[in-house]
């Protein structure tokens, strides 16, 4: 059977041996660009083209979803929204790049005049479907939902990518493993307040979409919340929001609870009411809090407590498994401390203008490196709190700073995809690594000066050598961005952590993966290894703190403490203690051996996005979202 590609045929299934339509007369196609062969129609776009499934001969016949944009009165309004939103779905699905929960771009092309877009064909249903045949969810099946779907959420906010167009139609369910695929990126949007359609003109959904974008166009991860908290709604009632929405605009949100079939516990209850809370400032505003309510940590002495604030996590790279050895603080552990606060740190840096992202201390002087937003590297006294000097990096945003075990060479990696190398005696530029297709994120230098790692937006992880300024290998196992990297002090282990919430370990000596630890269920921000190469720390978007065995792969120990993304974490030199900075305003020092907190750091000013030690293992920095670092002393 061939399939008619006119989107107006109204009879498109055809016999192969037929070279025009034998409904609408037009030329039959049986390849799209010599490649696609379509099976049949899925819907019709309103009359701007059709979707198909297709079998890609080039991949075996493999099955793809073909979208057609077809537009007739050019020059309207309408024909170029519906170009715009064509082409848009099309750029946020490469911006988004490989995600489990997520459509992968194959393909766009215009032919014969009309535009395709080729994506990953899903085989499932939506959850529209699914609620037709099954009826209303029951409340565990509502928190699955949301447990399973905003990490995606976050994931594509988190590259600056709205969706909004969340409903249950948008939602799928694959049919081999259950997962959720969020679908129809066509609404999507980059990330900024004055994102508007034309005057009087709205992109979404009635009843799934929030005010501030009905009324003029405008999105914020918040919008995308509360779409999703609109499904959930449809789901666990049965009630339509577009209907309440036609009869009485938003008013409903206030009294949703009129319309549940059964009761629902307080905890999810009091979820909704946040995610359906008609002014965006109310709401919440990252993915990450809503997690973070839904999964509550047990009590373990710590007074930080949840205050819904936007989580720095959602934004920043891995910053301190830089040299493959942990870091170098110390605390005495022959007696047990106990729990203690400390509100104010000793020093404080004010230089940059943006987040800081990243920090490195030299082990061989009393140099503080930190890299930010603002474009620059700073380079600081420590012991004094001194700035000594700025490095214009000219590679736009810096997302993560290394240094030798020898403390003469730093790297930076940049958000145009490249890394520079510095010397630091001298500081002056002495390379530039190009290969990476995406912003680099994460860097870690071997023990013996001689390889740098290095981890991308593009989701590969690349070897560079040093000396030669060189790109030995690439590692391409992850399915996302790799936030965060380790090397063990030997050099032949390299460990990465990626927003597809896993952890790889990788032999360099045979270029080839050892294993893969899926504990996680957020995106792994920081990783590294102690000192004796024993084990592995992990910390994620959820606020988990994960200790792992290096050799086996085993979770030894999962931390509880932090409220919100743990951003950073590192080793004392003698394995006993771990430090993590939080999303919570708070770094935490932990006793390994039993996983107890041994102190709280609160005097932070903003989120905090990487910590670092001193070489002498008697003072800690720390970086915040404002671009402030401070200097705590942890030990006499």
């Amino acid at each position: 059977m061939t399939i008619c590609l006119n989107p107006d045929c109204p009879c498109p299934e055809n016999s192969d041996e037929k070279s025009y339509c034998q409904s609408c007369g037009v030329q039959m196609i049986s390849l799209l660009r010599n490649r696609y062969r379509v099976q049949k129609v899925l819907s019709n776009e309103g009359g701007f083209g059709r979707t198909y499934v297709a079998k890609d001969i080039d991949k075996l016949d493999e099955l793809c979803v073909v979208k057609q944009l077809a537009p007739k009165a050019q020059g309207t309004w309408a024909v170029k929204k519906a170009v715009e939103l064509f082409e848009e779905e099309a750029k946020r699905l490469q911006e988004l790049g490989k995600h489990p929960q997520i459509p992968t771009l194959l393909a766009y092309f215009e032919e014969n005049h009309y535009m395709y877009l080729v994506q990953e064909f899903i085989d499932g249903q939506n959850l529209y479907e699914e609620f037709n045949q099954q009826g209303v969810y029951s409340e565990n099946k509502i928190k699955e939902l949301l447990l399973h779907l905003l990490p995606v959420v976050e994931y594509i906010h988190q590259r600056n990518v709205i969706h909004r167009d969340i409903k249950p139609q948008n939602i799928m369910r694959r049919r081999s493993d259950g997962k959720l695929i969020l679908i129809d990126f066509g609404a999507s949007k980059q990330l900024t307040a004055n994102v508007r359609t034309k005057l009087g003109t709205t992109i979404g959904t009635p009843g799934y979409s929030p005010l501030e974008q009905m009324q003029g166009g405008i999105a914020f991860p918040g919008s995308d919340l509360f779409s999703l908290g609109t499904t959930c709604f449809h789901l666990l009632t049965g009630v339509h929001p577009g209907k309440l929405w036609a009869e009485n605009g938003y008013n409903w949100v206030n009294s949703w609870r009129i319309y549940l079939k059964h009761p629902i516990s307080k905890q999810l209850g009091d979820v909704l009411d946040q995610l359906l809370k008609k002014d965006k400032e109310e709401r919440y505003q990252s993915a990450s809090e809503v997690i973070a309510q839904l999964t509550p940590q047990p009590n373990t002495g710590s007074t930080s407590k949840p205050n819904h604030k936007r989580l720095y996590g959602t934004i920043v790279g891995s910053a301190i498994a830089l040299l493959g050895i942990g870091g170098v603080f110390y605390i005495n552990n022959s007696t047990k401390p106990s729990i203690s606060q400390q509100t104010a740190p000793i020093k404080t840096l004010n230089g940059h203008s943006q987040l800081v992202s990243s920090m490195a201390m030299n082990p061989k002087d009393t140099t503080l490196v930190s890299g930010s937003y603002d474009t620059t590297v700073k380079l600081w006294n420590w012991e004094t709190g001194k700035e000594t000097d700025t490095l214009q990096v000219n590679g736009g945003t810096v997302h993560a700073v290394a240094i030798s075990s020898d403390g003469k060479i730093l790297a930076s990696g940049m958000g145009n995809n490249t890394i520079k190398l510095w010397n630091l005696a001298t500081k002056e530029e002495i390379g530039t690594l190009i290969g990476h297709t995406s912003a680099v994120k994460s860097l870690a230098i071997s023990a013996d000066g001689k390889t740098l790692a290095s981890g991308s937006f593009d989701g590969n992880i690349k070897l560079w050598n040093l000396a030669t300024q060189k790109e030995n290998d690439t590692f391409a196992g992850h399915s996302s961005s790799v936030e965060s990297l380790a090397l063990t002090a030997g050099g032949k282990m390299l460990v990465s952590g990626s927003a597809d919430k896993t952890i790889k370990m990788w032999n360099l000596d045979t270029l080839q993966e050892i294993r893969k630890l899926g504990g996680h269920f957020a995106t792994v921000w920081s990783l590294a290894i102690n000192p004796d190469n024993k084990t592995l720390a992990s910390g994620d978007a959820n606020g988990t703190i994960k200790l792992w065995n290096l050799g086996t792969g085993q979770e030894i120990r999962h931390l509880y403490g932090h409220s919100f993304s743990v951003n950073s974490v590192t080793f004392s030199p003698d394995g006993k203690s771990l430090a993590s900075g939080s999303s919570d305003e708070t770094i935490k020092l932990w006793n390994i051996s039993d996983g107890e907190i041994i102190r709280t750091l609160t005097g932070n000013s903003k989120e905090v996005t990487s910590v670092a030690f001193s070489p002498d293992g008697k003072y800690l920095a720390s970086s915040n979202t404002d671009g402030v670092i401070s200097l705590w002393q942890v030990t006499p």
